[in-house]
């Protein structure tokens, strides 16, 4: 039961954070066009884009974090009193130590960087056409 229980945290996870890679500033443009009407775009629609984008990308941190603690609970992981990310660590001590290891979840956070930046390079090379030109 708790393999099923760690599978769900982590693919919630995985949809949360590609979420905020793609649904959250595809919340935050729908809002902002909600606000603007007609005619060419407008310093309070771009502010309502970008407050929202905030907000949005704030909460879905804080339910990875959240989610993130709950996956440590379900998989009997115990944390420090402090525990430095592996991104903060210096690149002198880049590689794991003895009885060290990556884990799932920050698999599962850079595996979704990694999508998210394949799928912006994919269109912006194939998909976005060229405005040299035009």
């Amino acid at each position: 039961m708790t393999r099923v229980k760690r599978t769900a945290l982590l693919a919630a996870i995985a949809i949360l954070t590609m979420n905020i890679w793609t649904g959250s500033p595809l919340l935050a443009v729908w809002v902002g066009s909600r606000f603007q009407q007609h005619g060419p775009p407008t310093m309070g629609a771009f502010a309502i884009v970008a407050i929202t984008l905030l907000a949005t990308s704030i909460v879905l941190v804080r339910l990875v974090a959240r989610l993130e603690s709950a996956y440590d609970r379900v998989s009997g992981r115990r944390r420090g009193a402090r525990e430095q990310l592996p991104w903060l660590k210096s690149m002198r001590a880049g590689r794991l130590h003895d009885g060290e290891t990556l884990r799932a979840v920050d698999g599962v956070v850079i595996g979704s960087v990694v999508l998210a930046a394949i799928a912006f390079e994919a269109w912006f090379f194939f998909f976005a056409g060229s405005s040299i030109g035009t």
